[in-house]
């Protein structure tokens, strides 16, 4: 136990943490979710963007799309340029560490990009708050695999970037993404699940009026 806290520790010390890009990153990493979130509910309950785009919803949830990928892009580059900057620790370097770093990555990258294939676009980007629903859930992988796998998959990039550049900035950056994913399942799942119980109770009282 003791020395797990003196490892933390003797990582934590090669922080920078004057550095403004460290503060930056970590804006954006939880801007992102926020974004989003806040964007869908507002469509969900009042159609903002569908409104915006002349009653096209399906062109709304694209346009939506296209703006979380782009953030998402943004998030990454100054991500790695915010790691980049910082302190390399040798533990890190290690060719075990080396070789969990691209480990991660591969299977980061499975899991986020099979995820949009099962999904689709619609389907990975928030069309349910368009009303564009799904017609089965989903059950294959790799959602047989964990229940979010674009966040977790995503994690697990964030996490093998910092292995890769052997940067402790990185572990602790990704474990700022972890929280923050967490926080963002907890207030989206509840919000999706009773967006497909609603058009199953609809669908059950059109079948007793028939």
């Amino acid at each position: 136990m003791v020395s797990i806290v003196s490892l933390v520790g003797d990582l934590a010390r090669h922080v920078d943490l004057g550095k403004k890009s460290l503060v930056v990153s970590a804006c954006s990493i939880a801007f992102n979710p926020l974004f989003w979130n806040i964007v869908a509910r507002q469509e969900y309950h009042n159609k903002i963007l569908t409104k915006l785009f002349g009653g096209r919803s399906r062109t709304a949830c694209y346009a939506l799309a296209a703006t979380i990928f782009s953030l998402g892009l943004v998030r990454d580059f100054i991500y790695k340029t915010a790691i980049q900057e910082q302190p390399s620790h040798p533990l890190l370097l290690t060719p075990y560490s080396q070789a969990a770093a691209y480990t991660l990555l591969l299977c980061g990258n499975v899991l986020v990009i099979s995820s949009t294939w099962a999904l689709g676009i619609t389907g990975t980007f928030l069309g349910d708050y368009f009303g564009i629903l799904m017609d089965d859930m989903v059950t294959g992988f790799p959602f047989n695999v964990c229940g979010a796998p674009m966040y977790w998959g995503s994690t697990m990039s964030f996490l093998g970037s910092a292995l890769l550049f052997g940067k402790p900035a990185g572990l602790f950056l990704t474990g700022w993404v972890c929280l923050v994913y967490v926080l963002a399942l907890r207030y989206e799942d509840p919000f999706t699940a009773e967006i497909y119980a609603k058009r199953e109770r609809e669908r059950a009282a059109g079948k007793k009026q028939k």
